[in-house]
């Protein structure tokens, strides 16, 4: 069923989401100051392409610069980014078929708005890396 949603999200929308955050990103690497944010929208590029089955966790460690560049990131280029998404949600959520596809668009906001200090993972890597810690605790 992934592979399914993967493929029709990838032709409807993922193709023209992830290039937004390549152009954000091509952006970010132009201005010197702003390359951390080119690195953040790469990274999060390559999860609109096929979403179902990976899932945005927090990074391990201390993050200092986080919070004031997640808020530069916001002004610049997060606010636009979700407003993206939620268009392309609202849009996809006309059909049944398009529902499980609008949830995905709406999931991606939280990382379209704070992505410094976010990681991208394999749904099954959560799910070790969360009994791990249960067992250690």
């Amino acid at each position: 069923m992934r592979l399914i949603l993967n493929v029709i999200w990838l032709i409807f929308v993922g193709l023209w989401l992830a290039l937004g955050y390549l152009l954000a990103a091509l952006i970010c690497f132009v201005v010197i100051i702003t390359i951390p944010f080119g690195f953040a929208a790469l990274r999060i590029a390559s999860y609109p392409l096929w979403p179902f089955g990976r899932t945005i966790v927090e990074k391990p460690g201390p993050r200092p610069g986080a919070p004031i560049g997640n808020v530069i990131w916001i002004i610049l280029f997060g606010m636009w980014r979700a407003i993206g998404h939620v268009v392309a949600a609202v849009s996809m959520s006309i059909t049944v078929i398009g529902i499980p596809l609008a949830l995905a668009n709406l999931k991606l906001i939280p990382v379209s708005m704070v992505p410094l200090g976010k990681e991208i993972v394999p749904i099954d890597q959560t799910r070790s890396i969360s009994a791990n810690s249960r067992v250690a605790a």
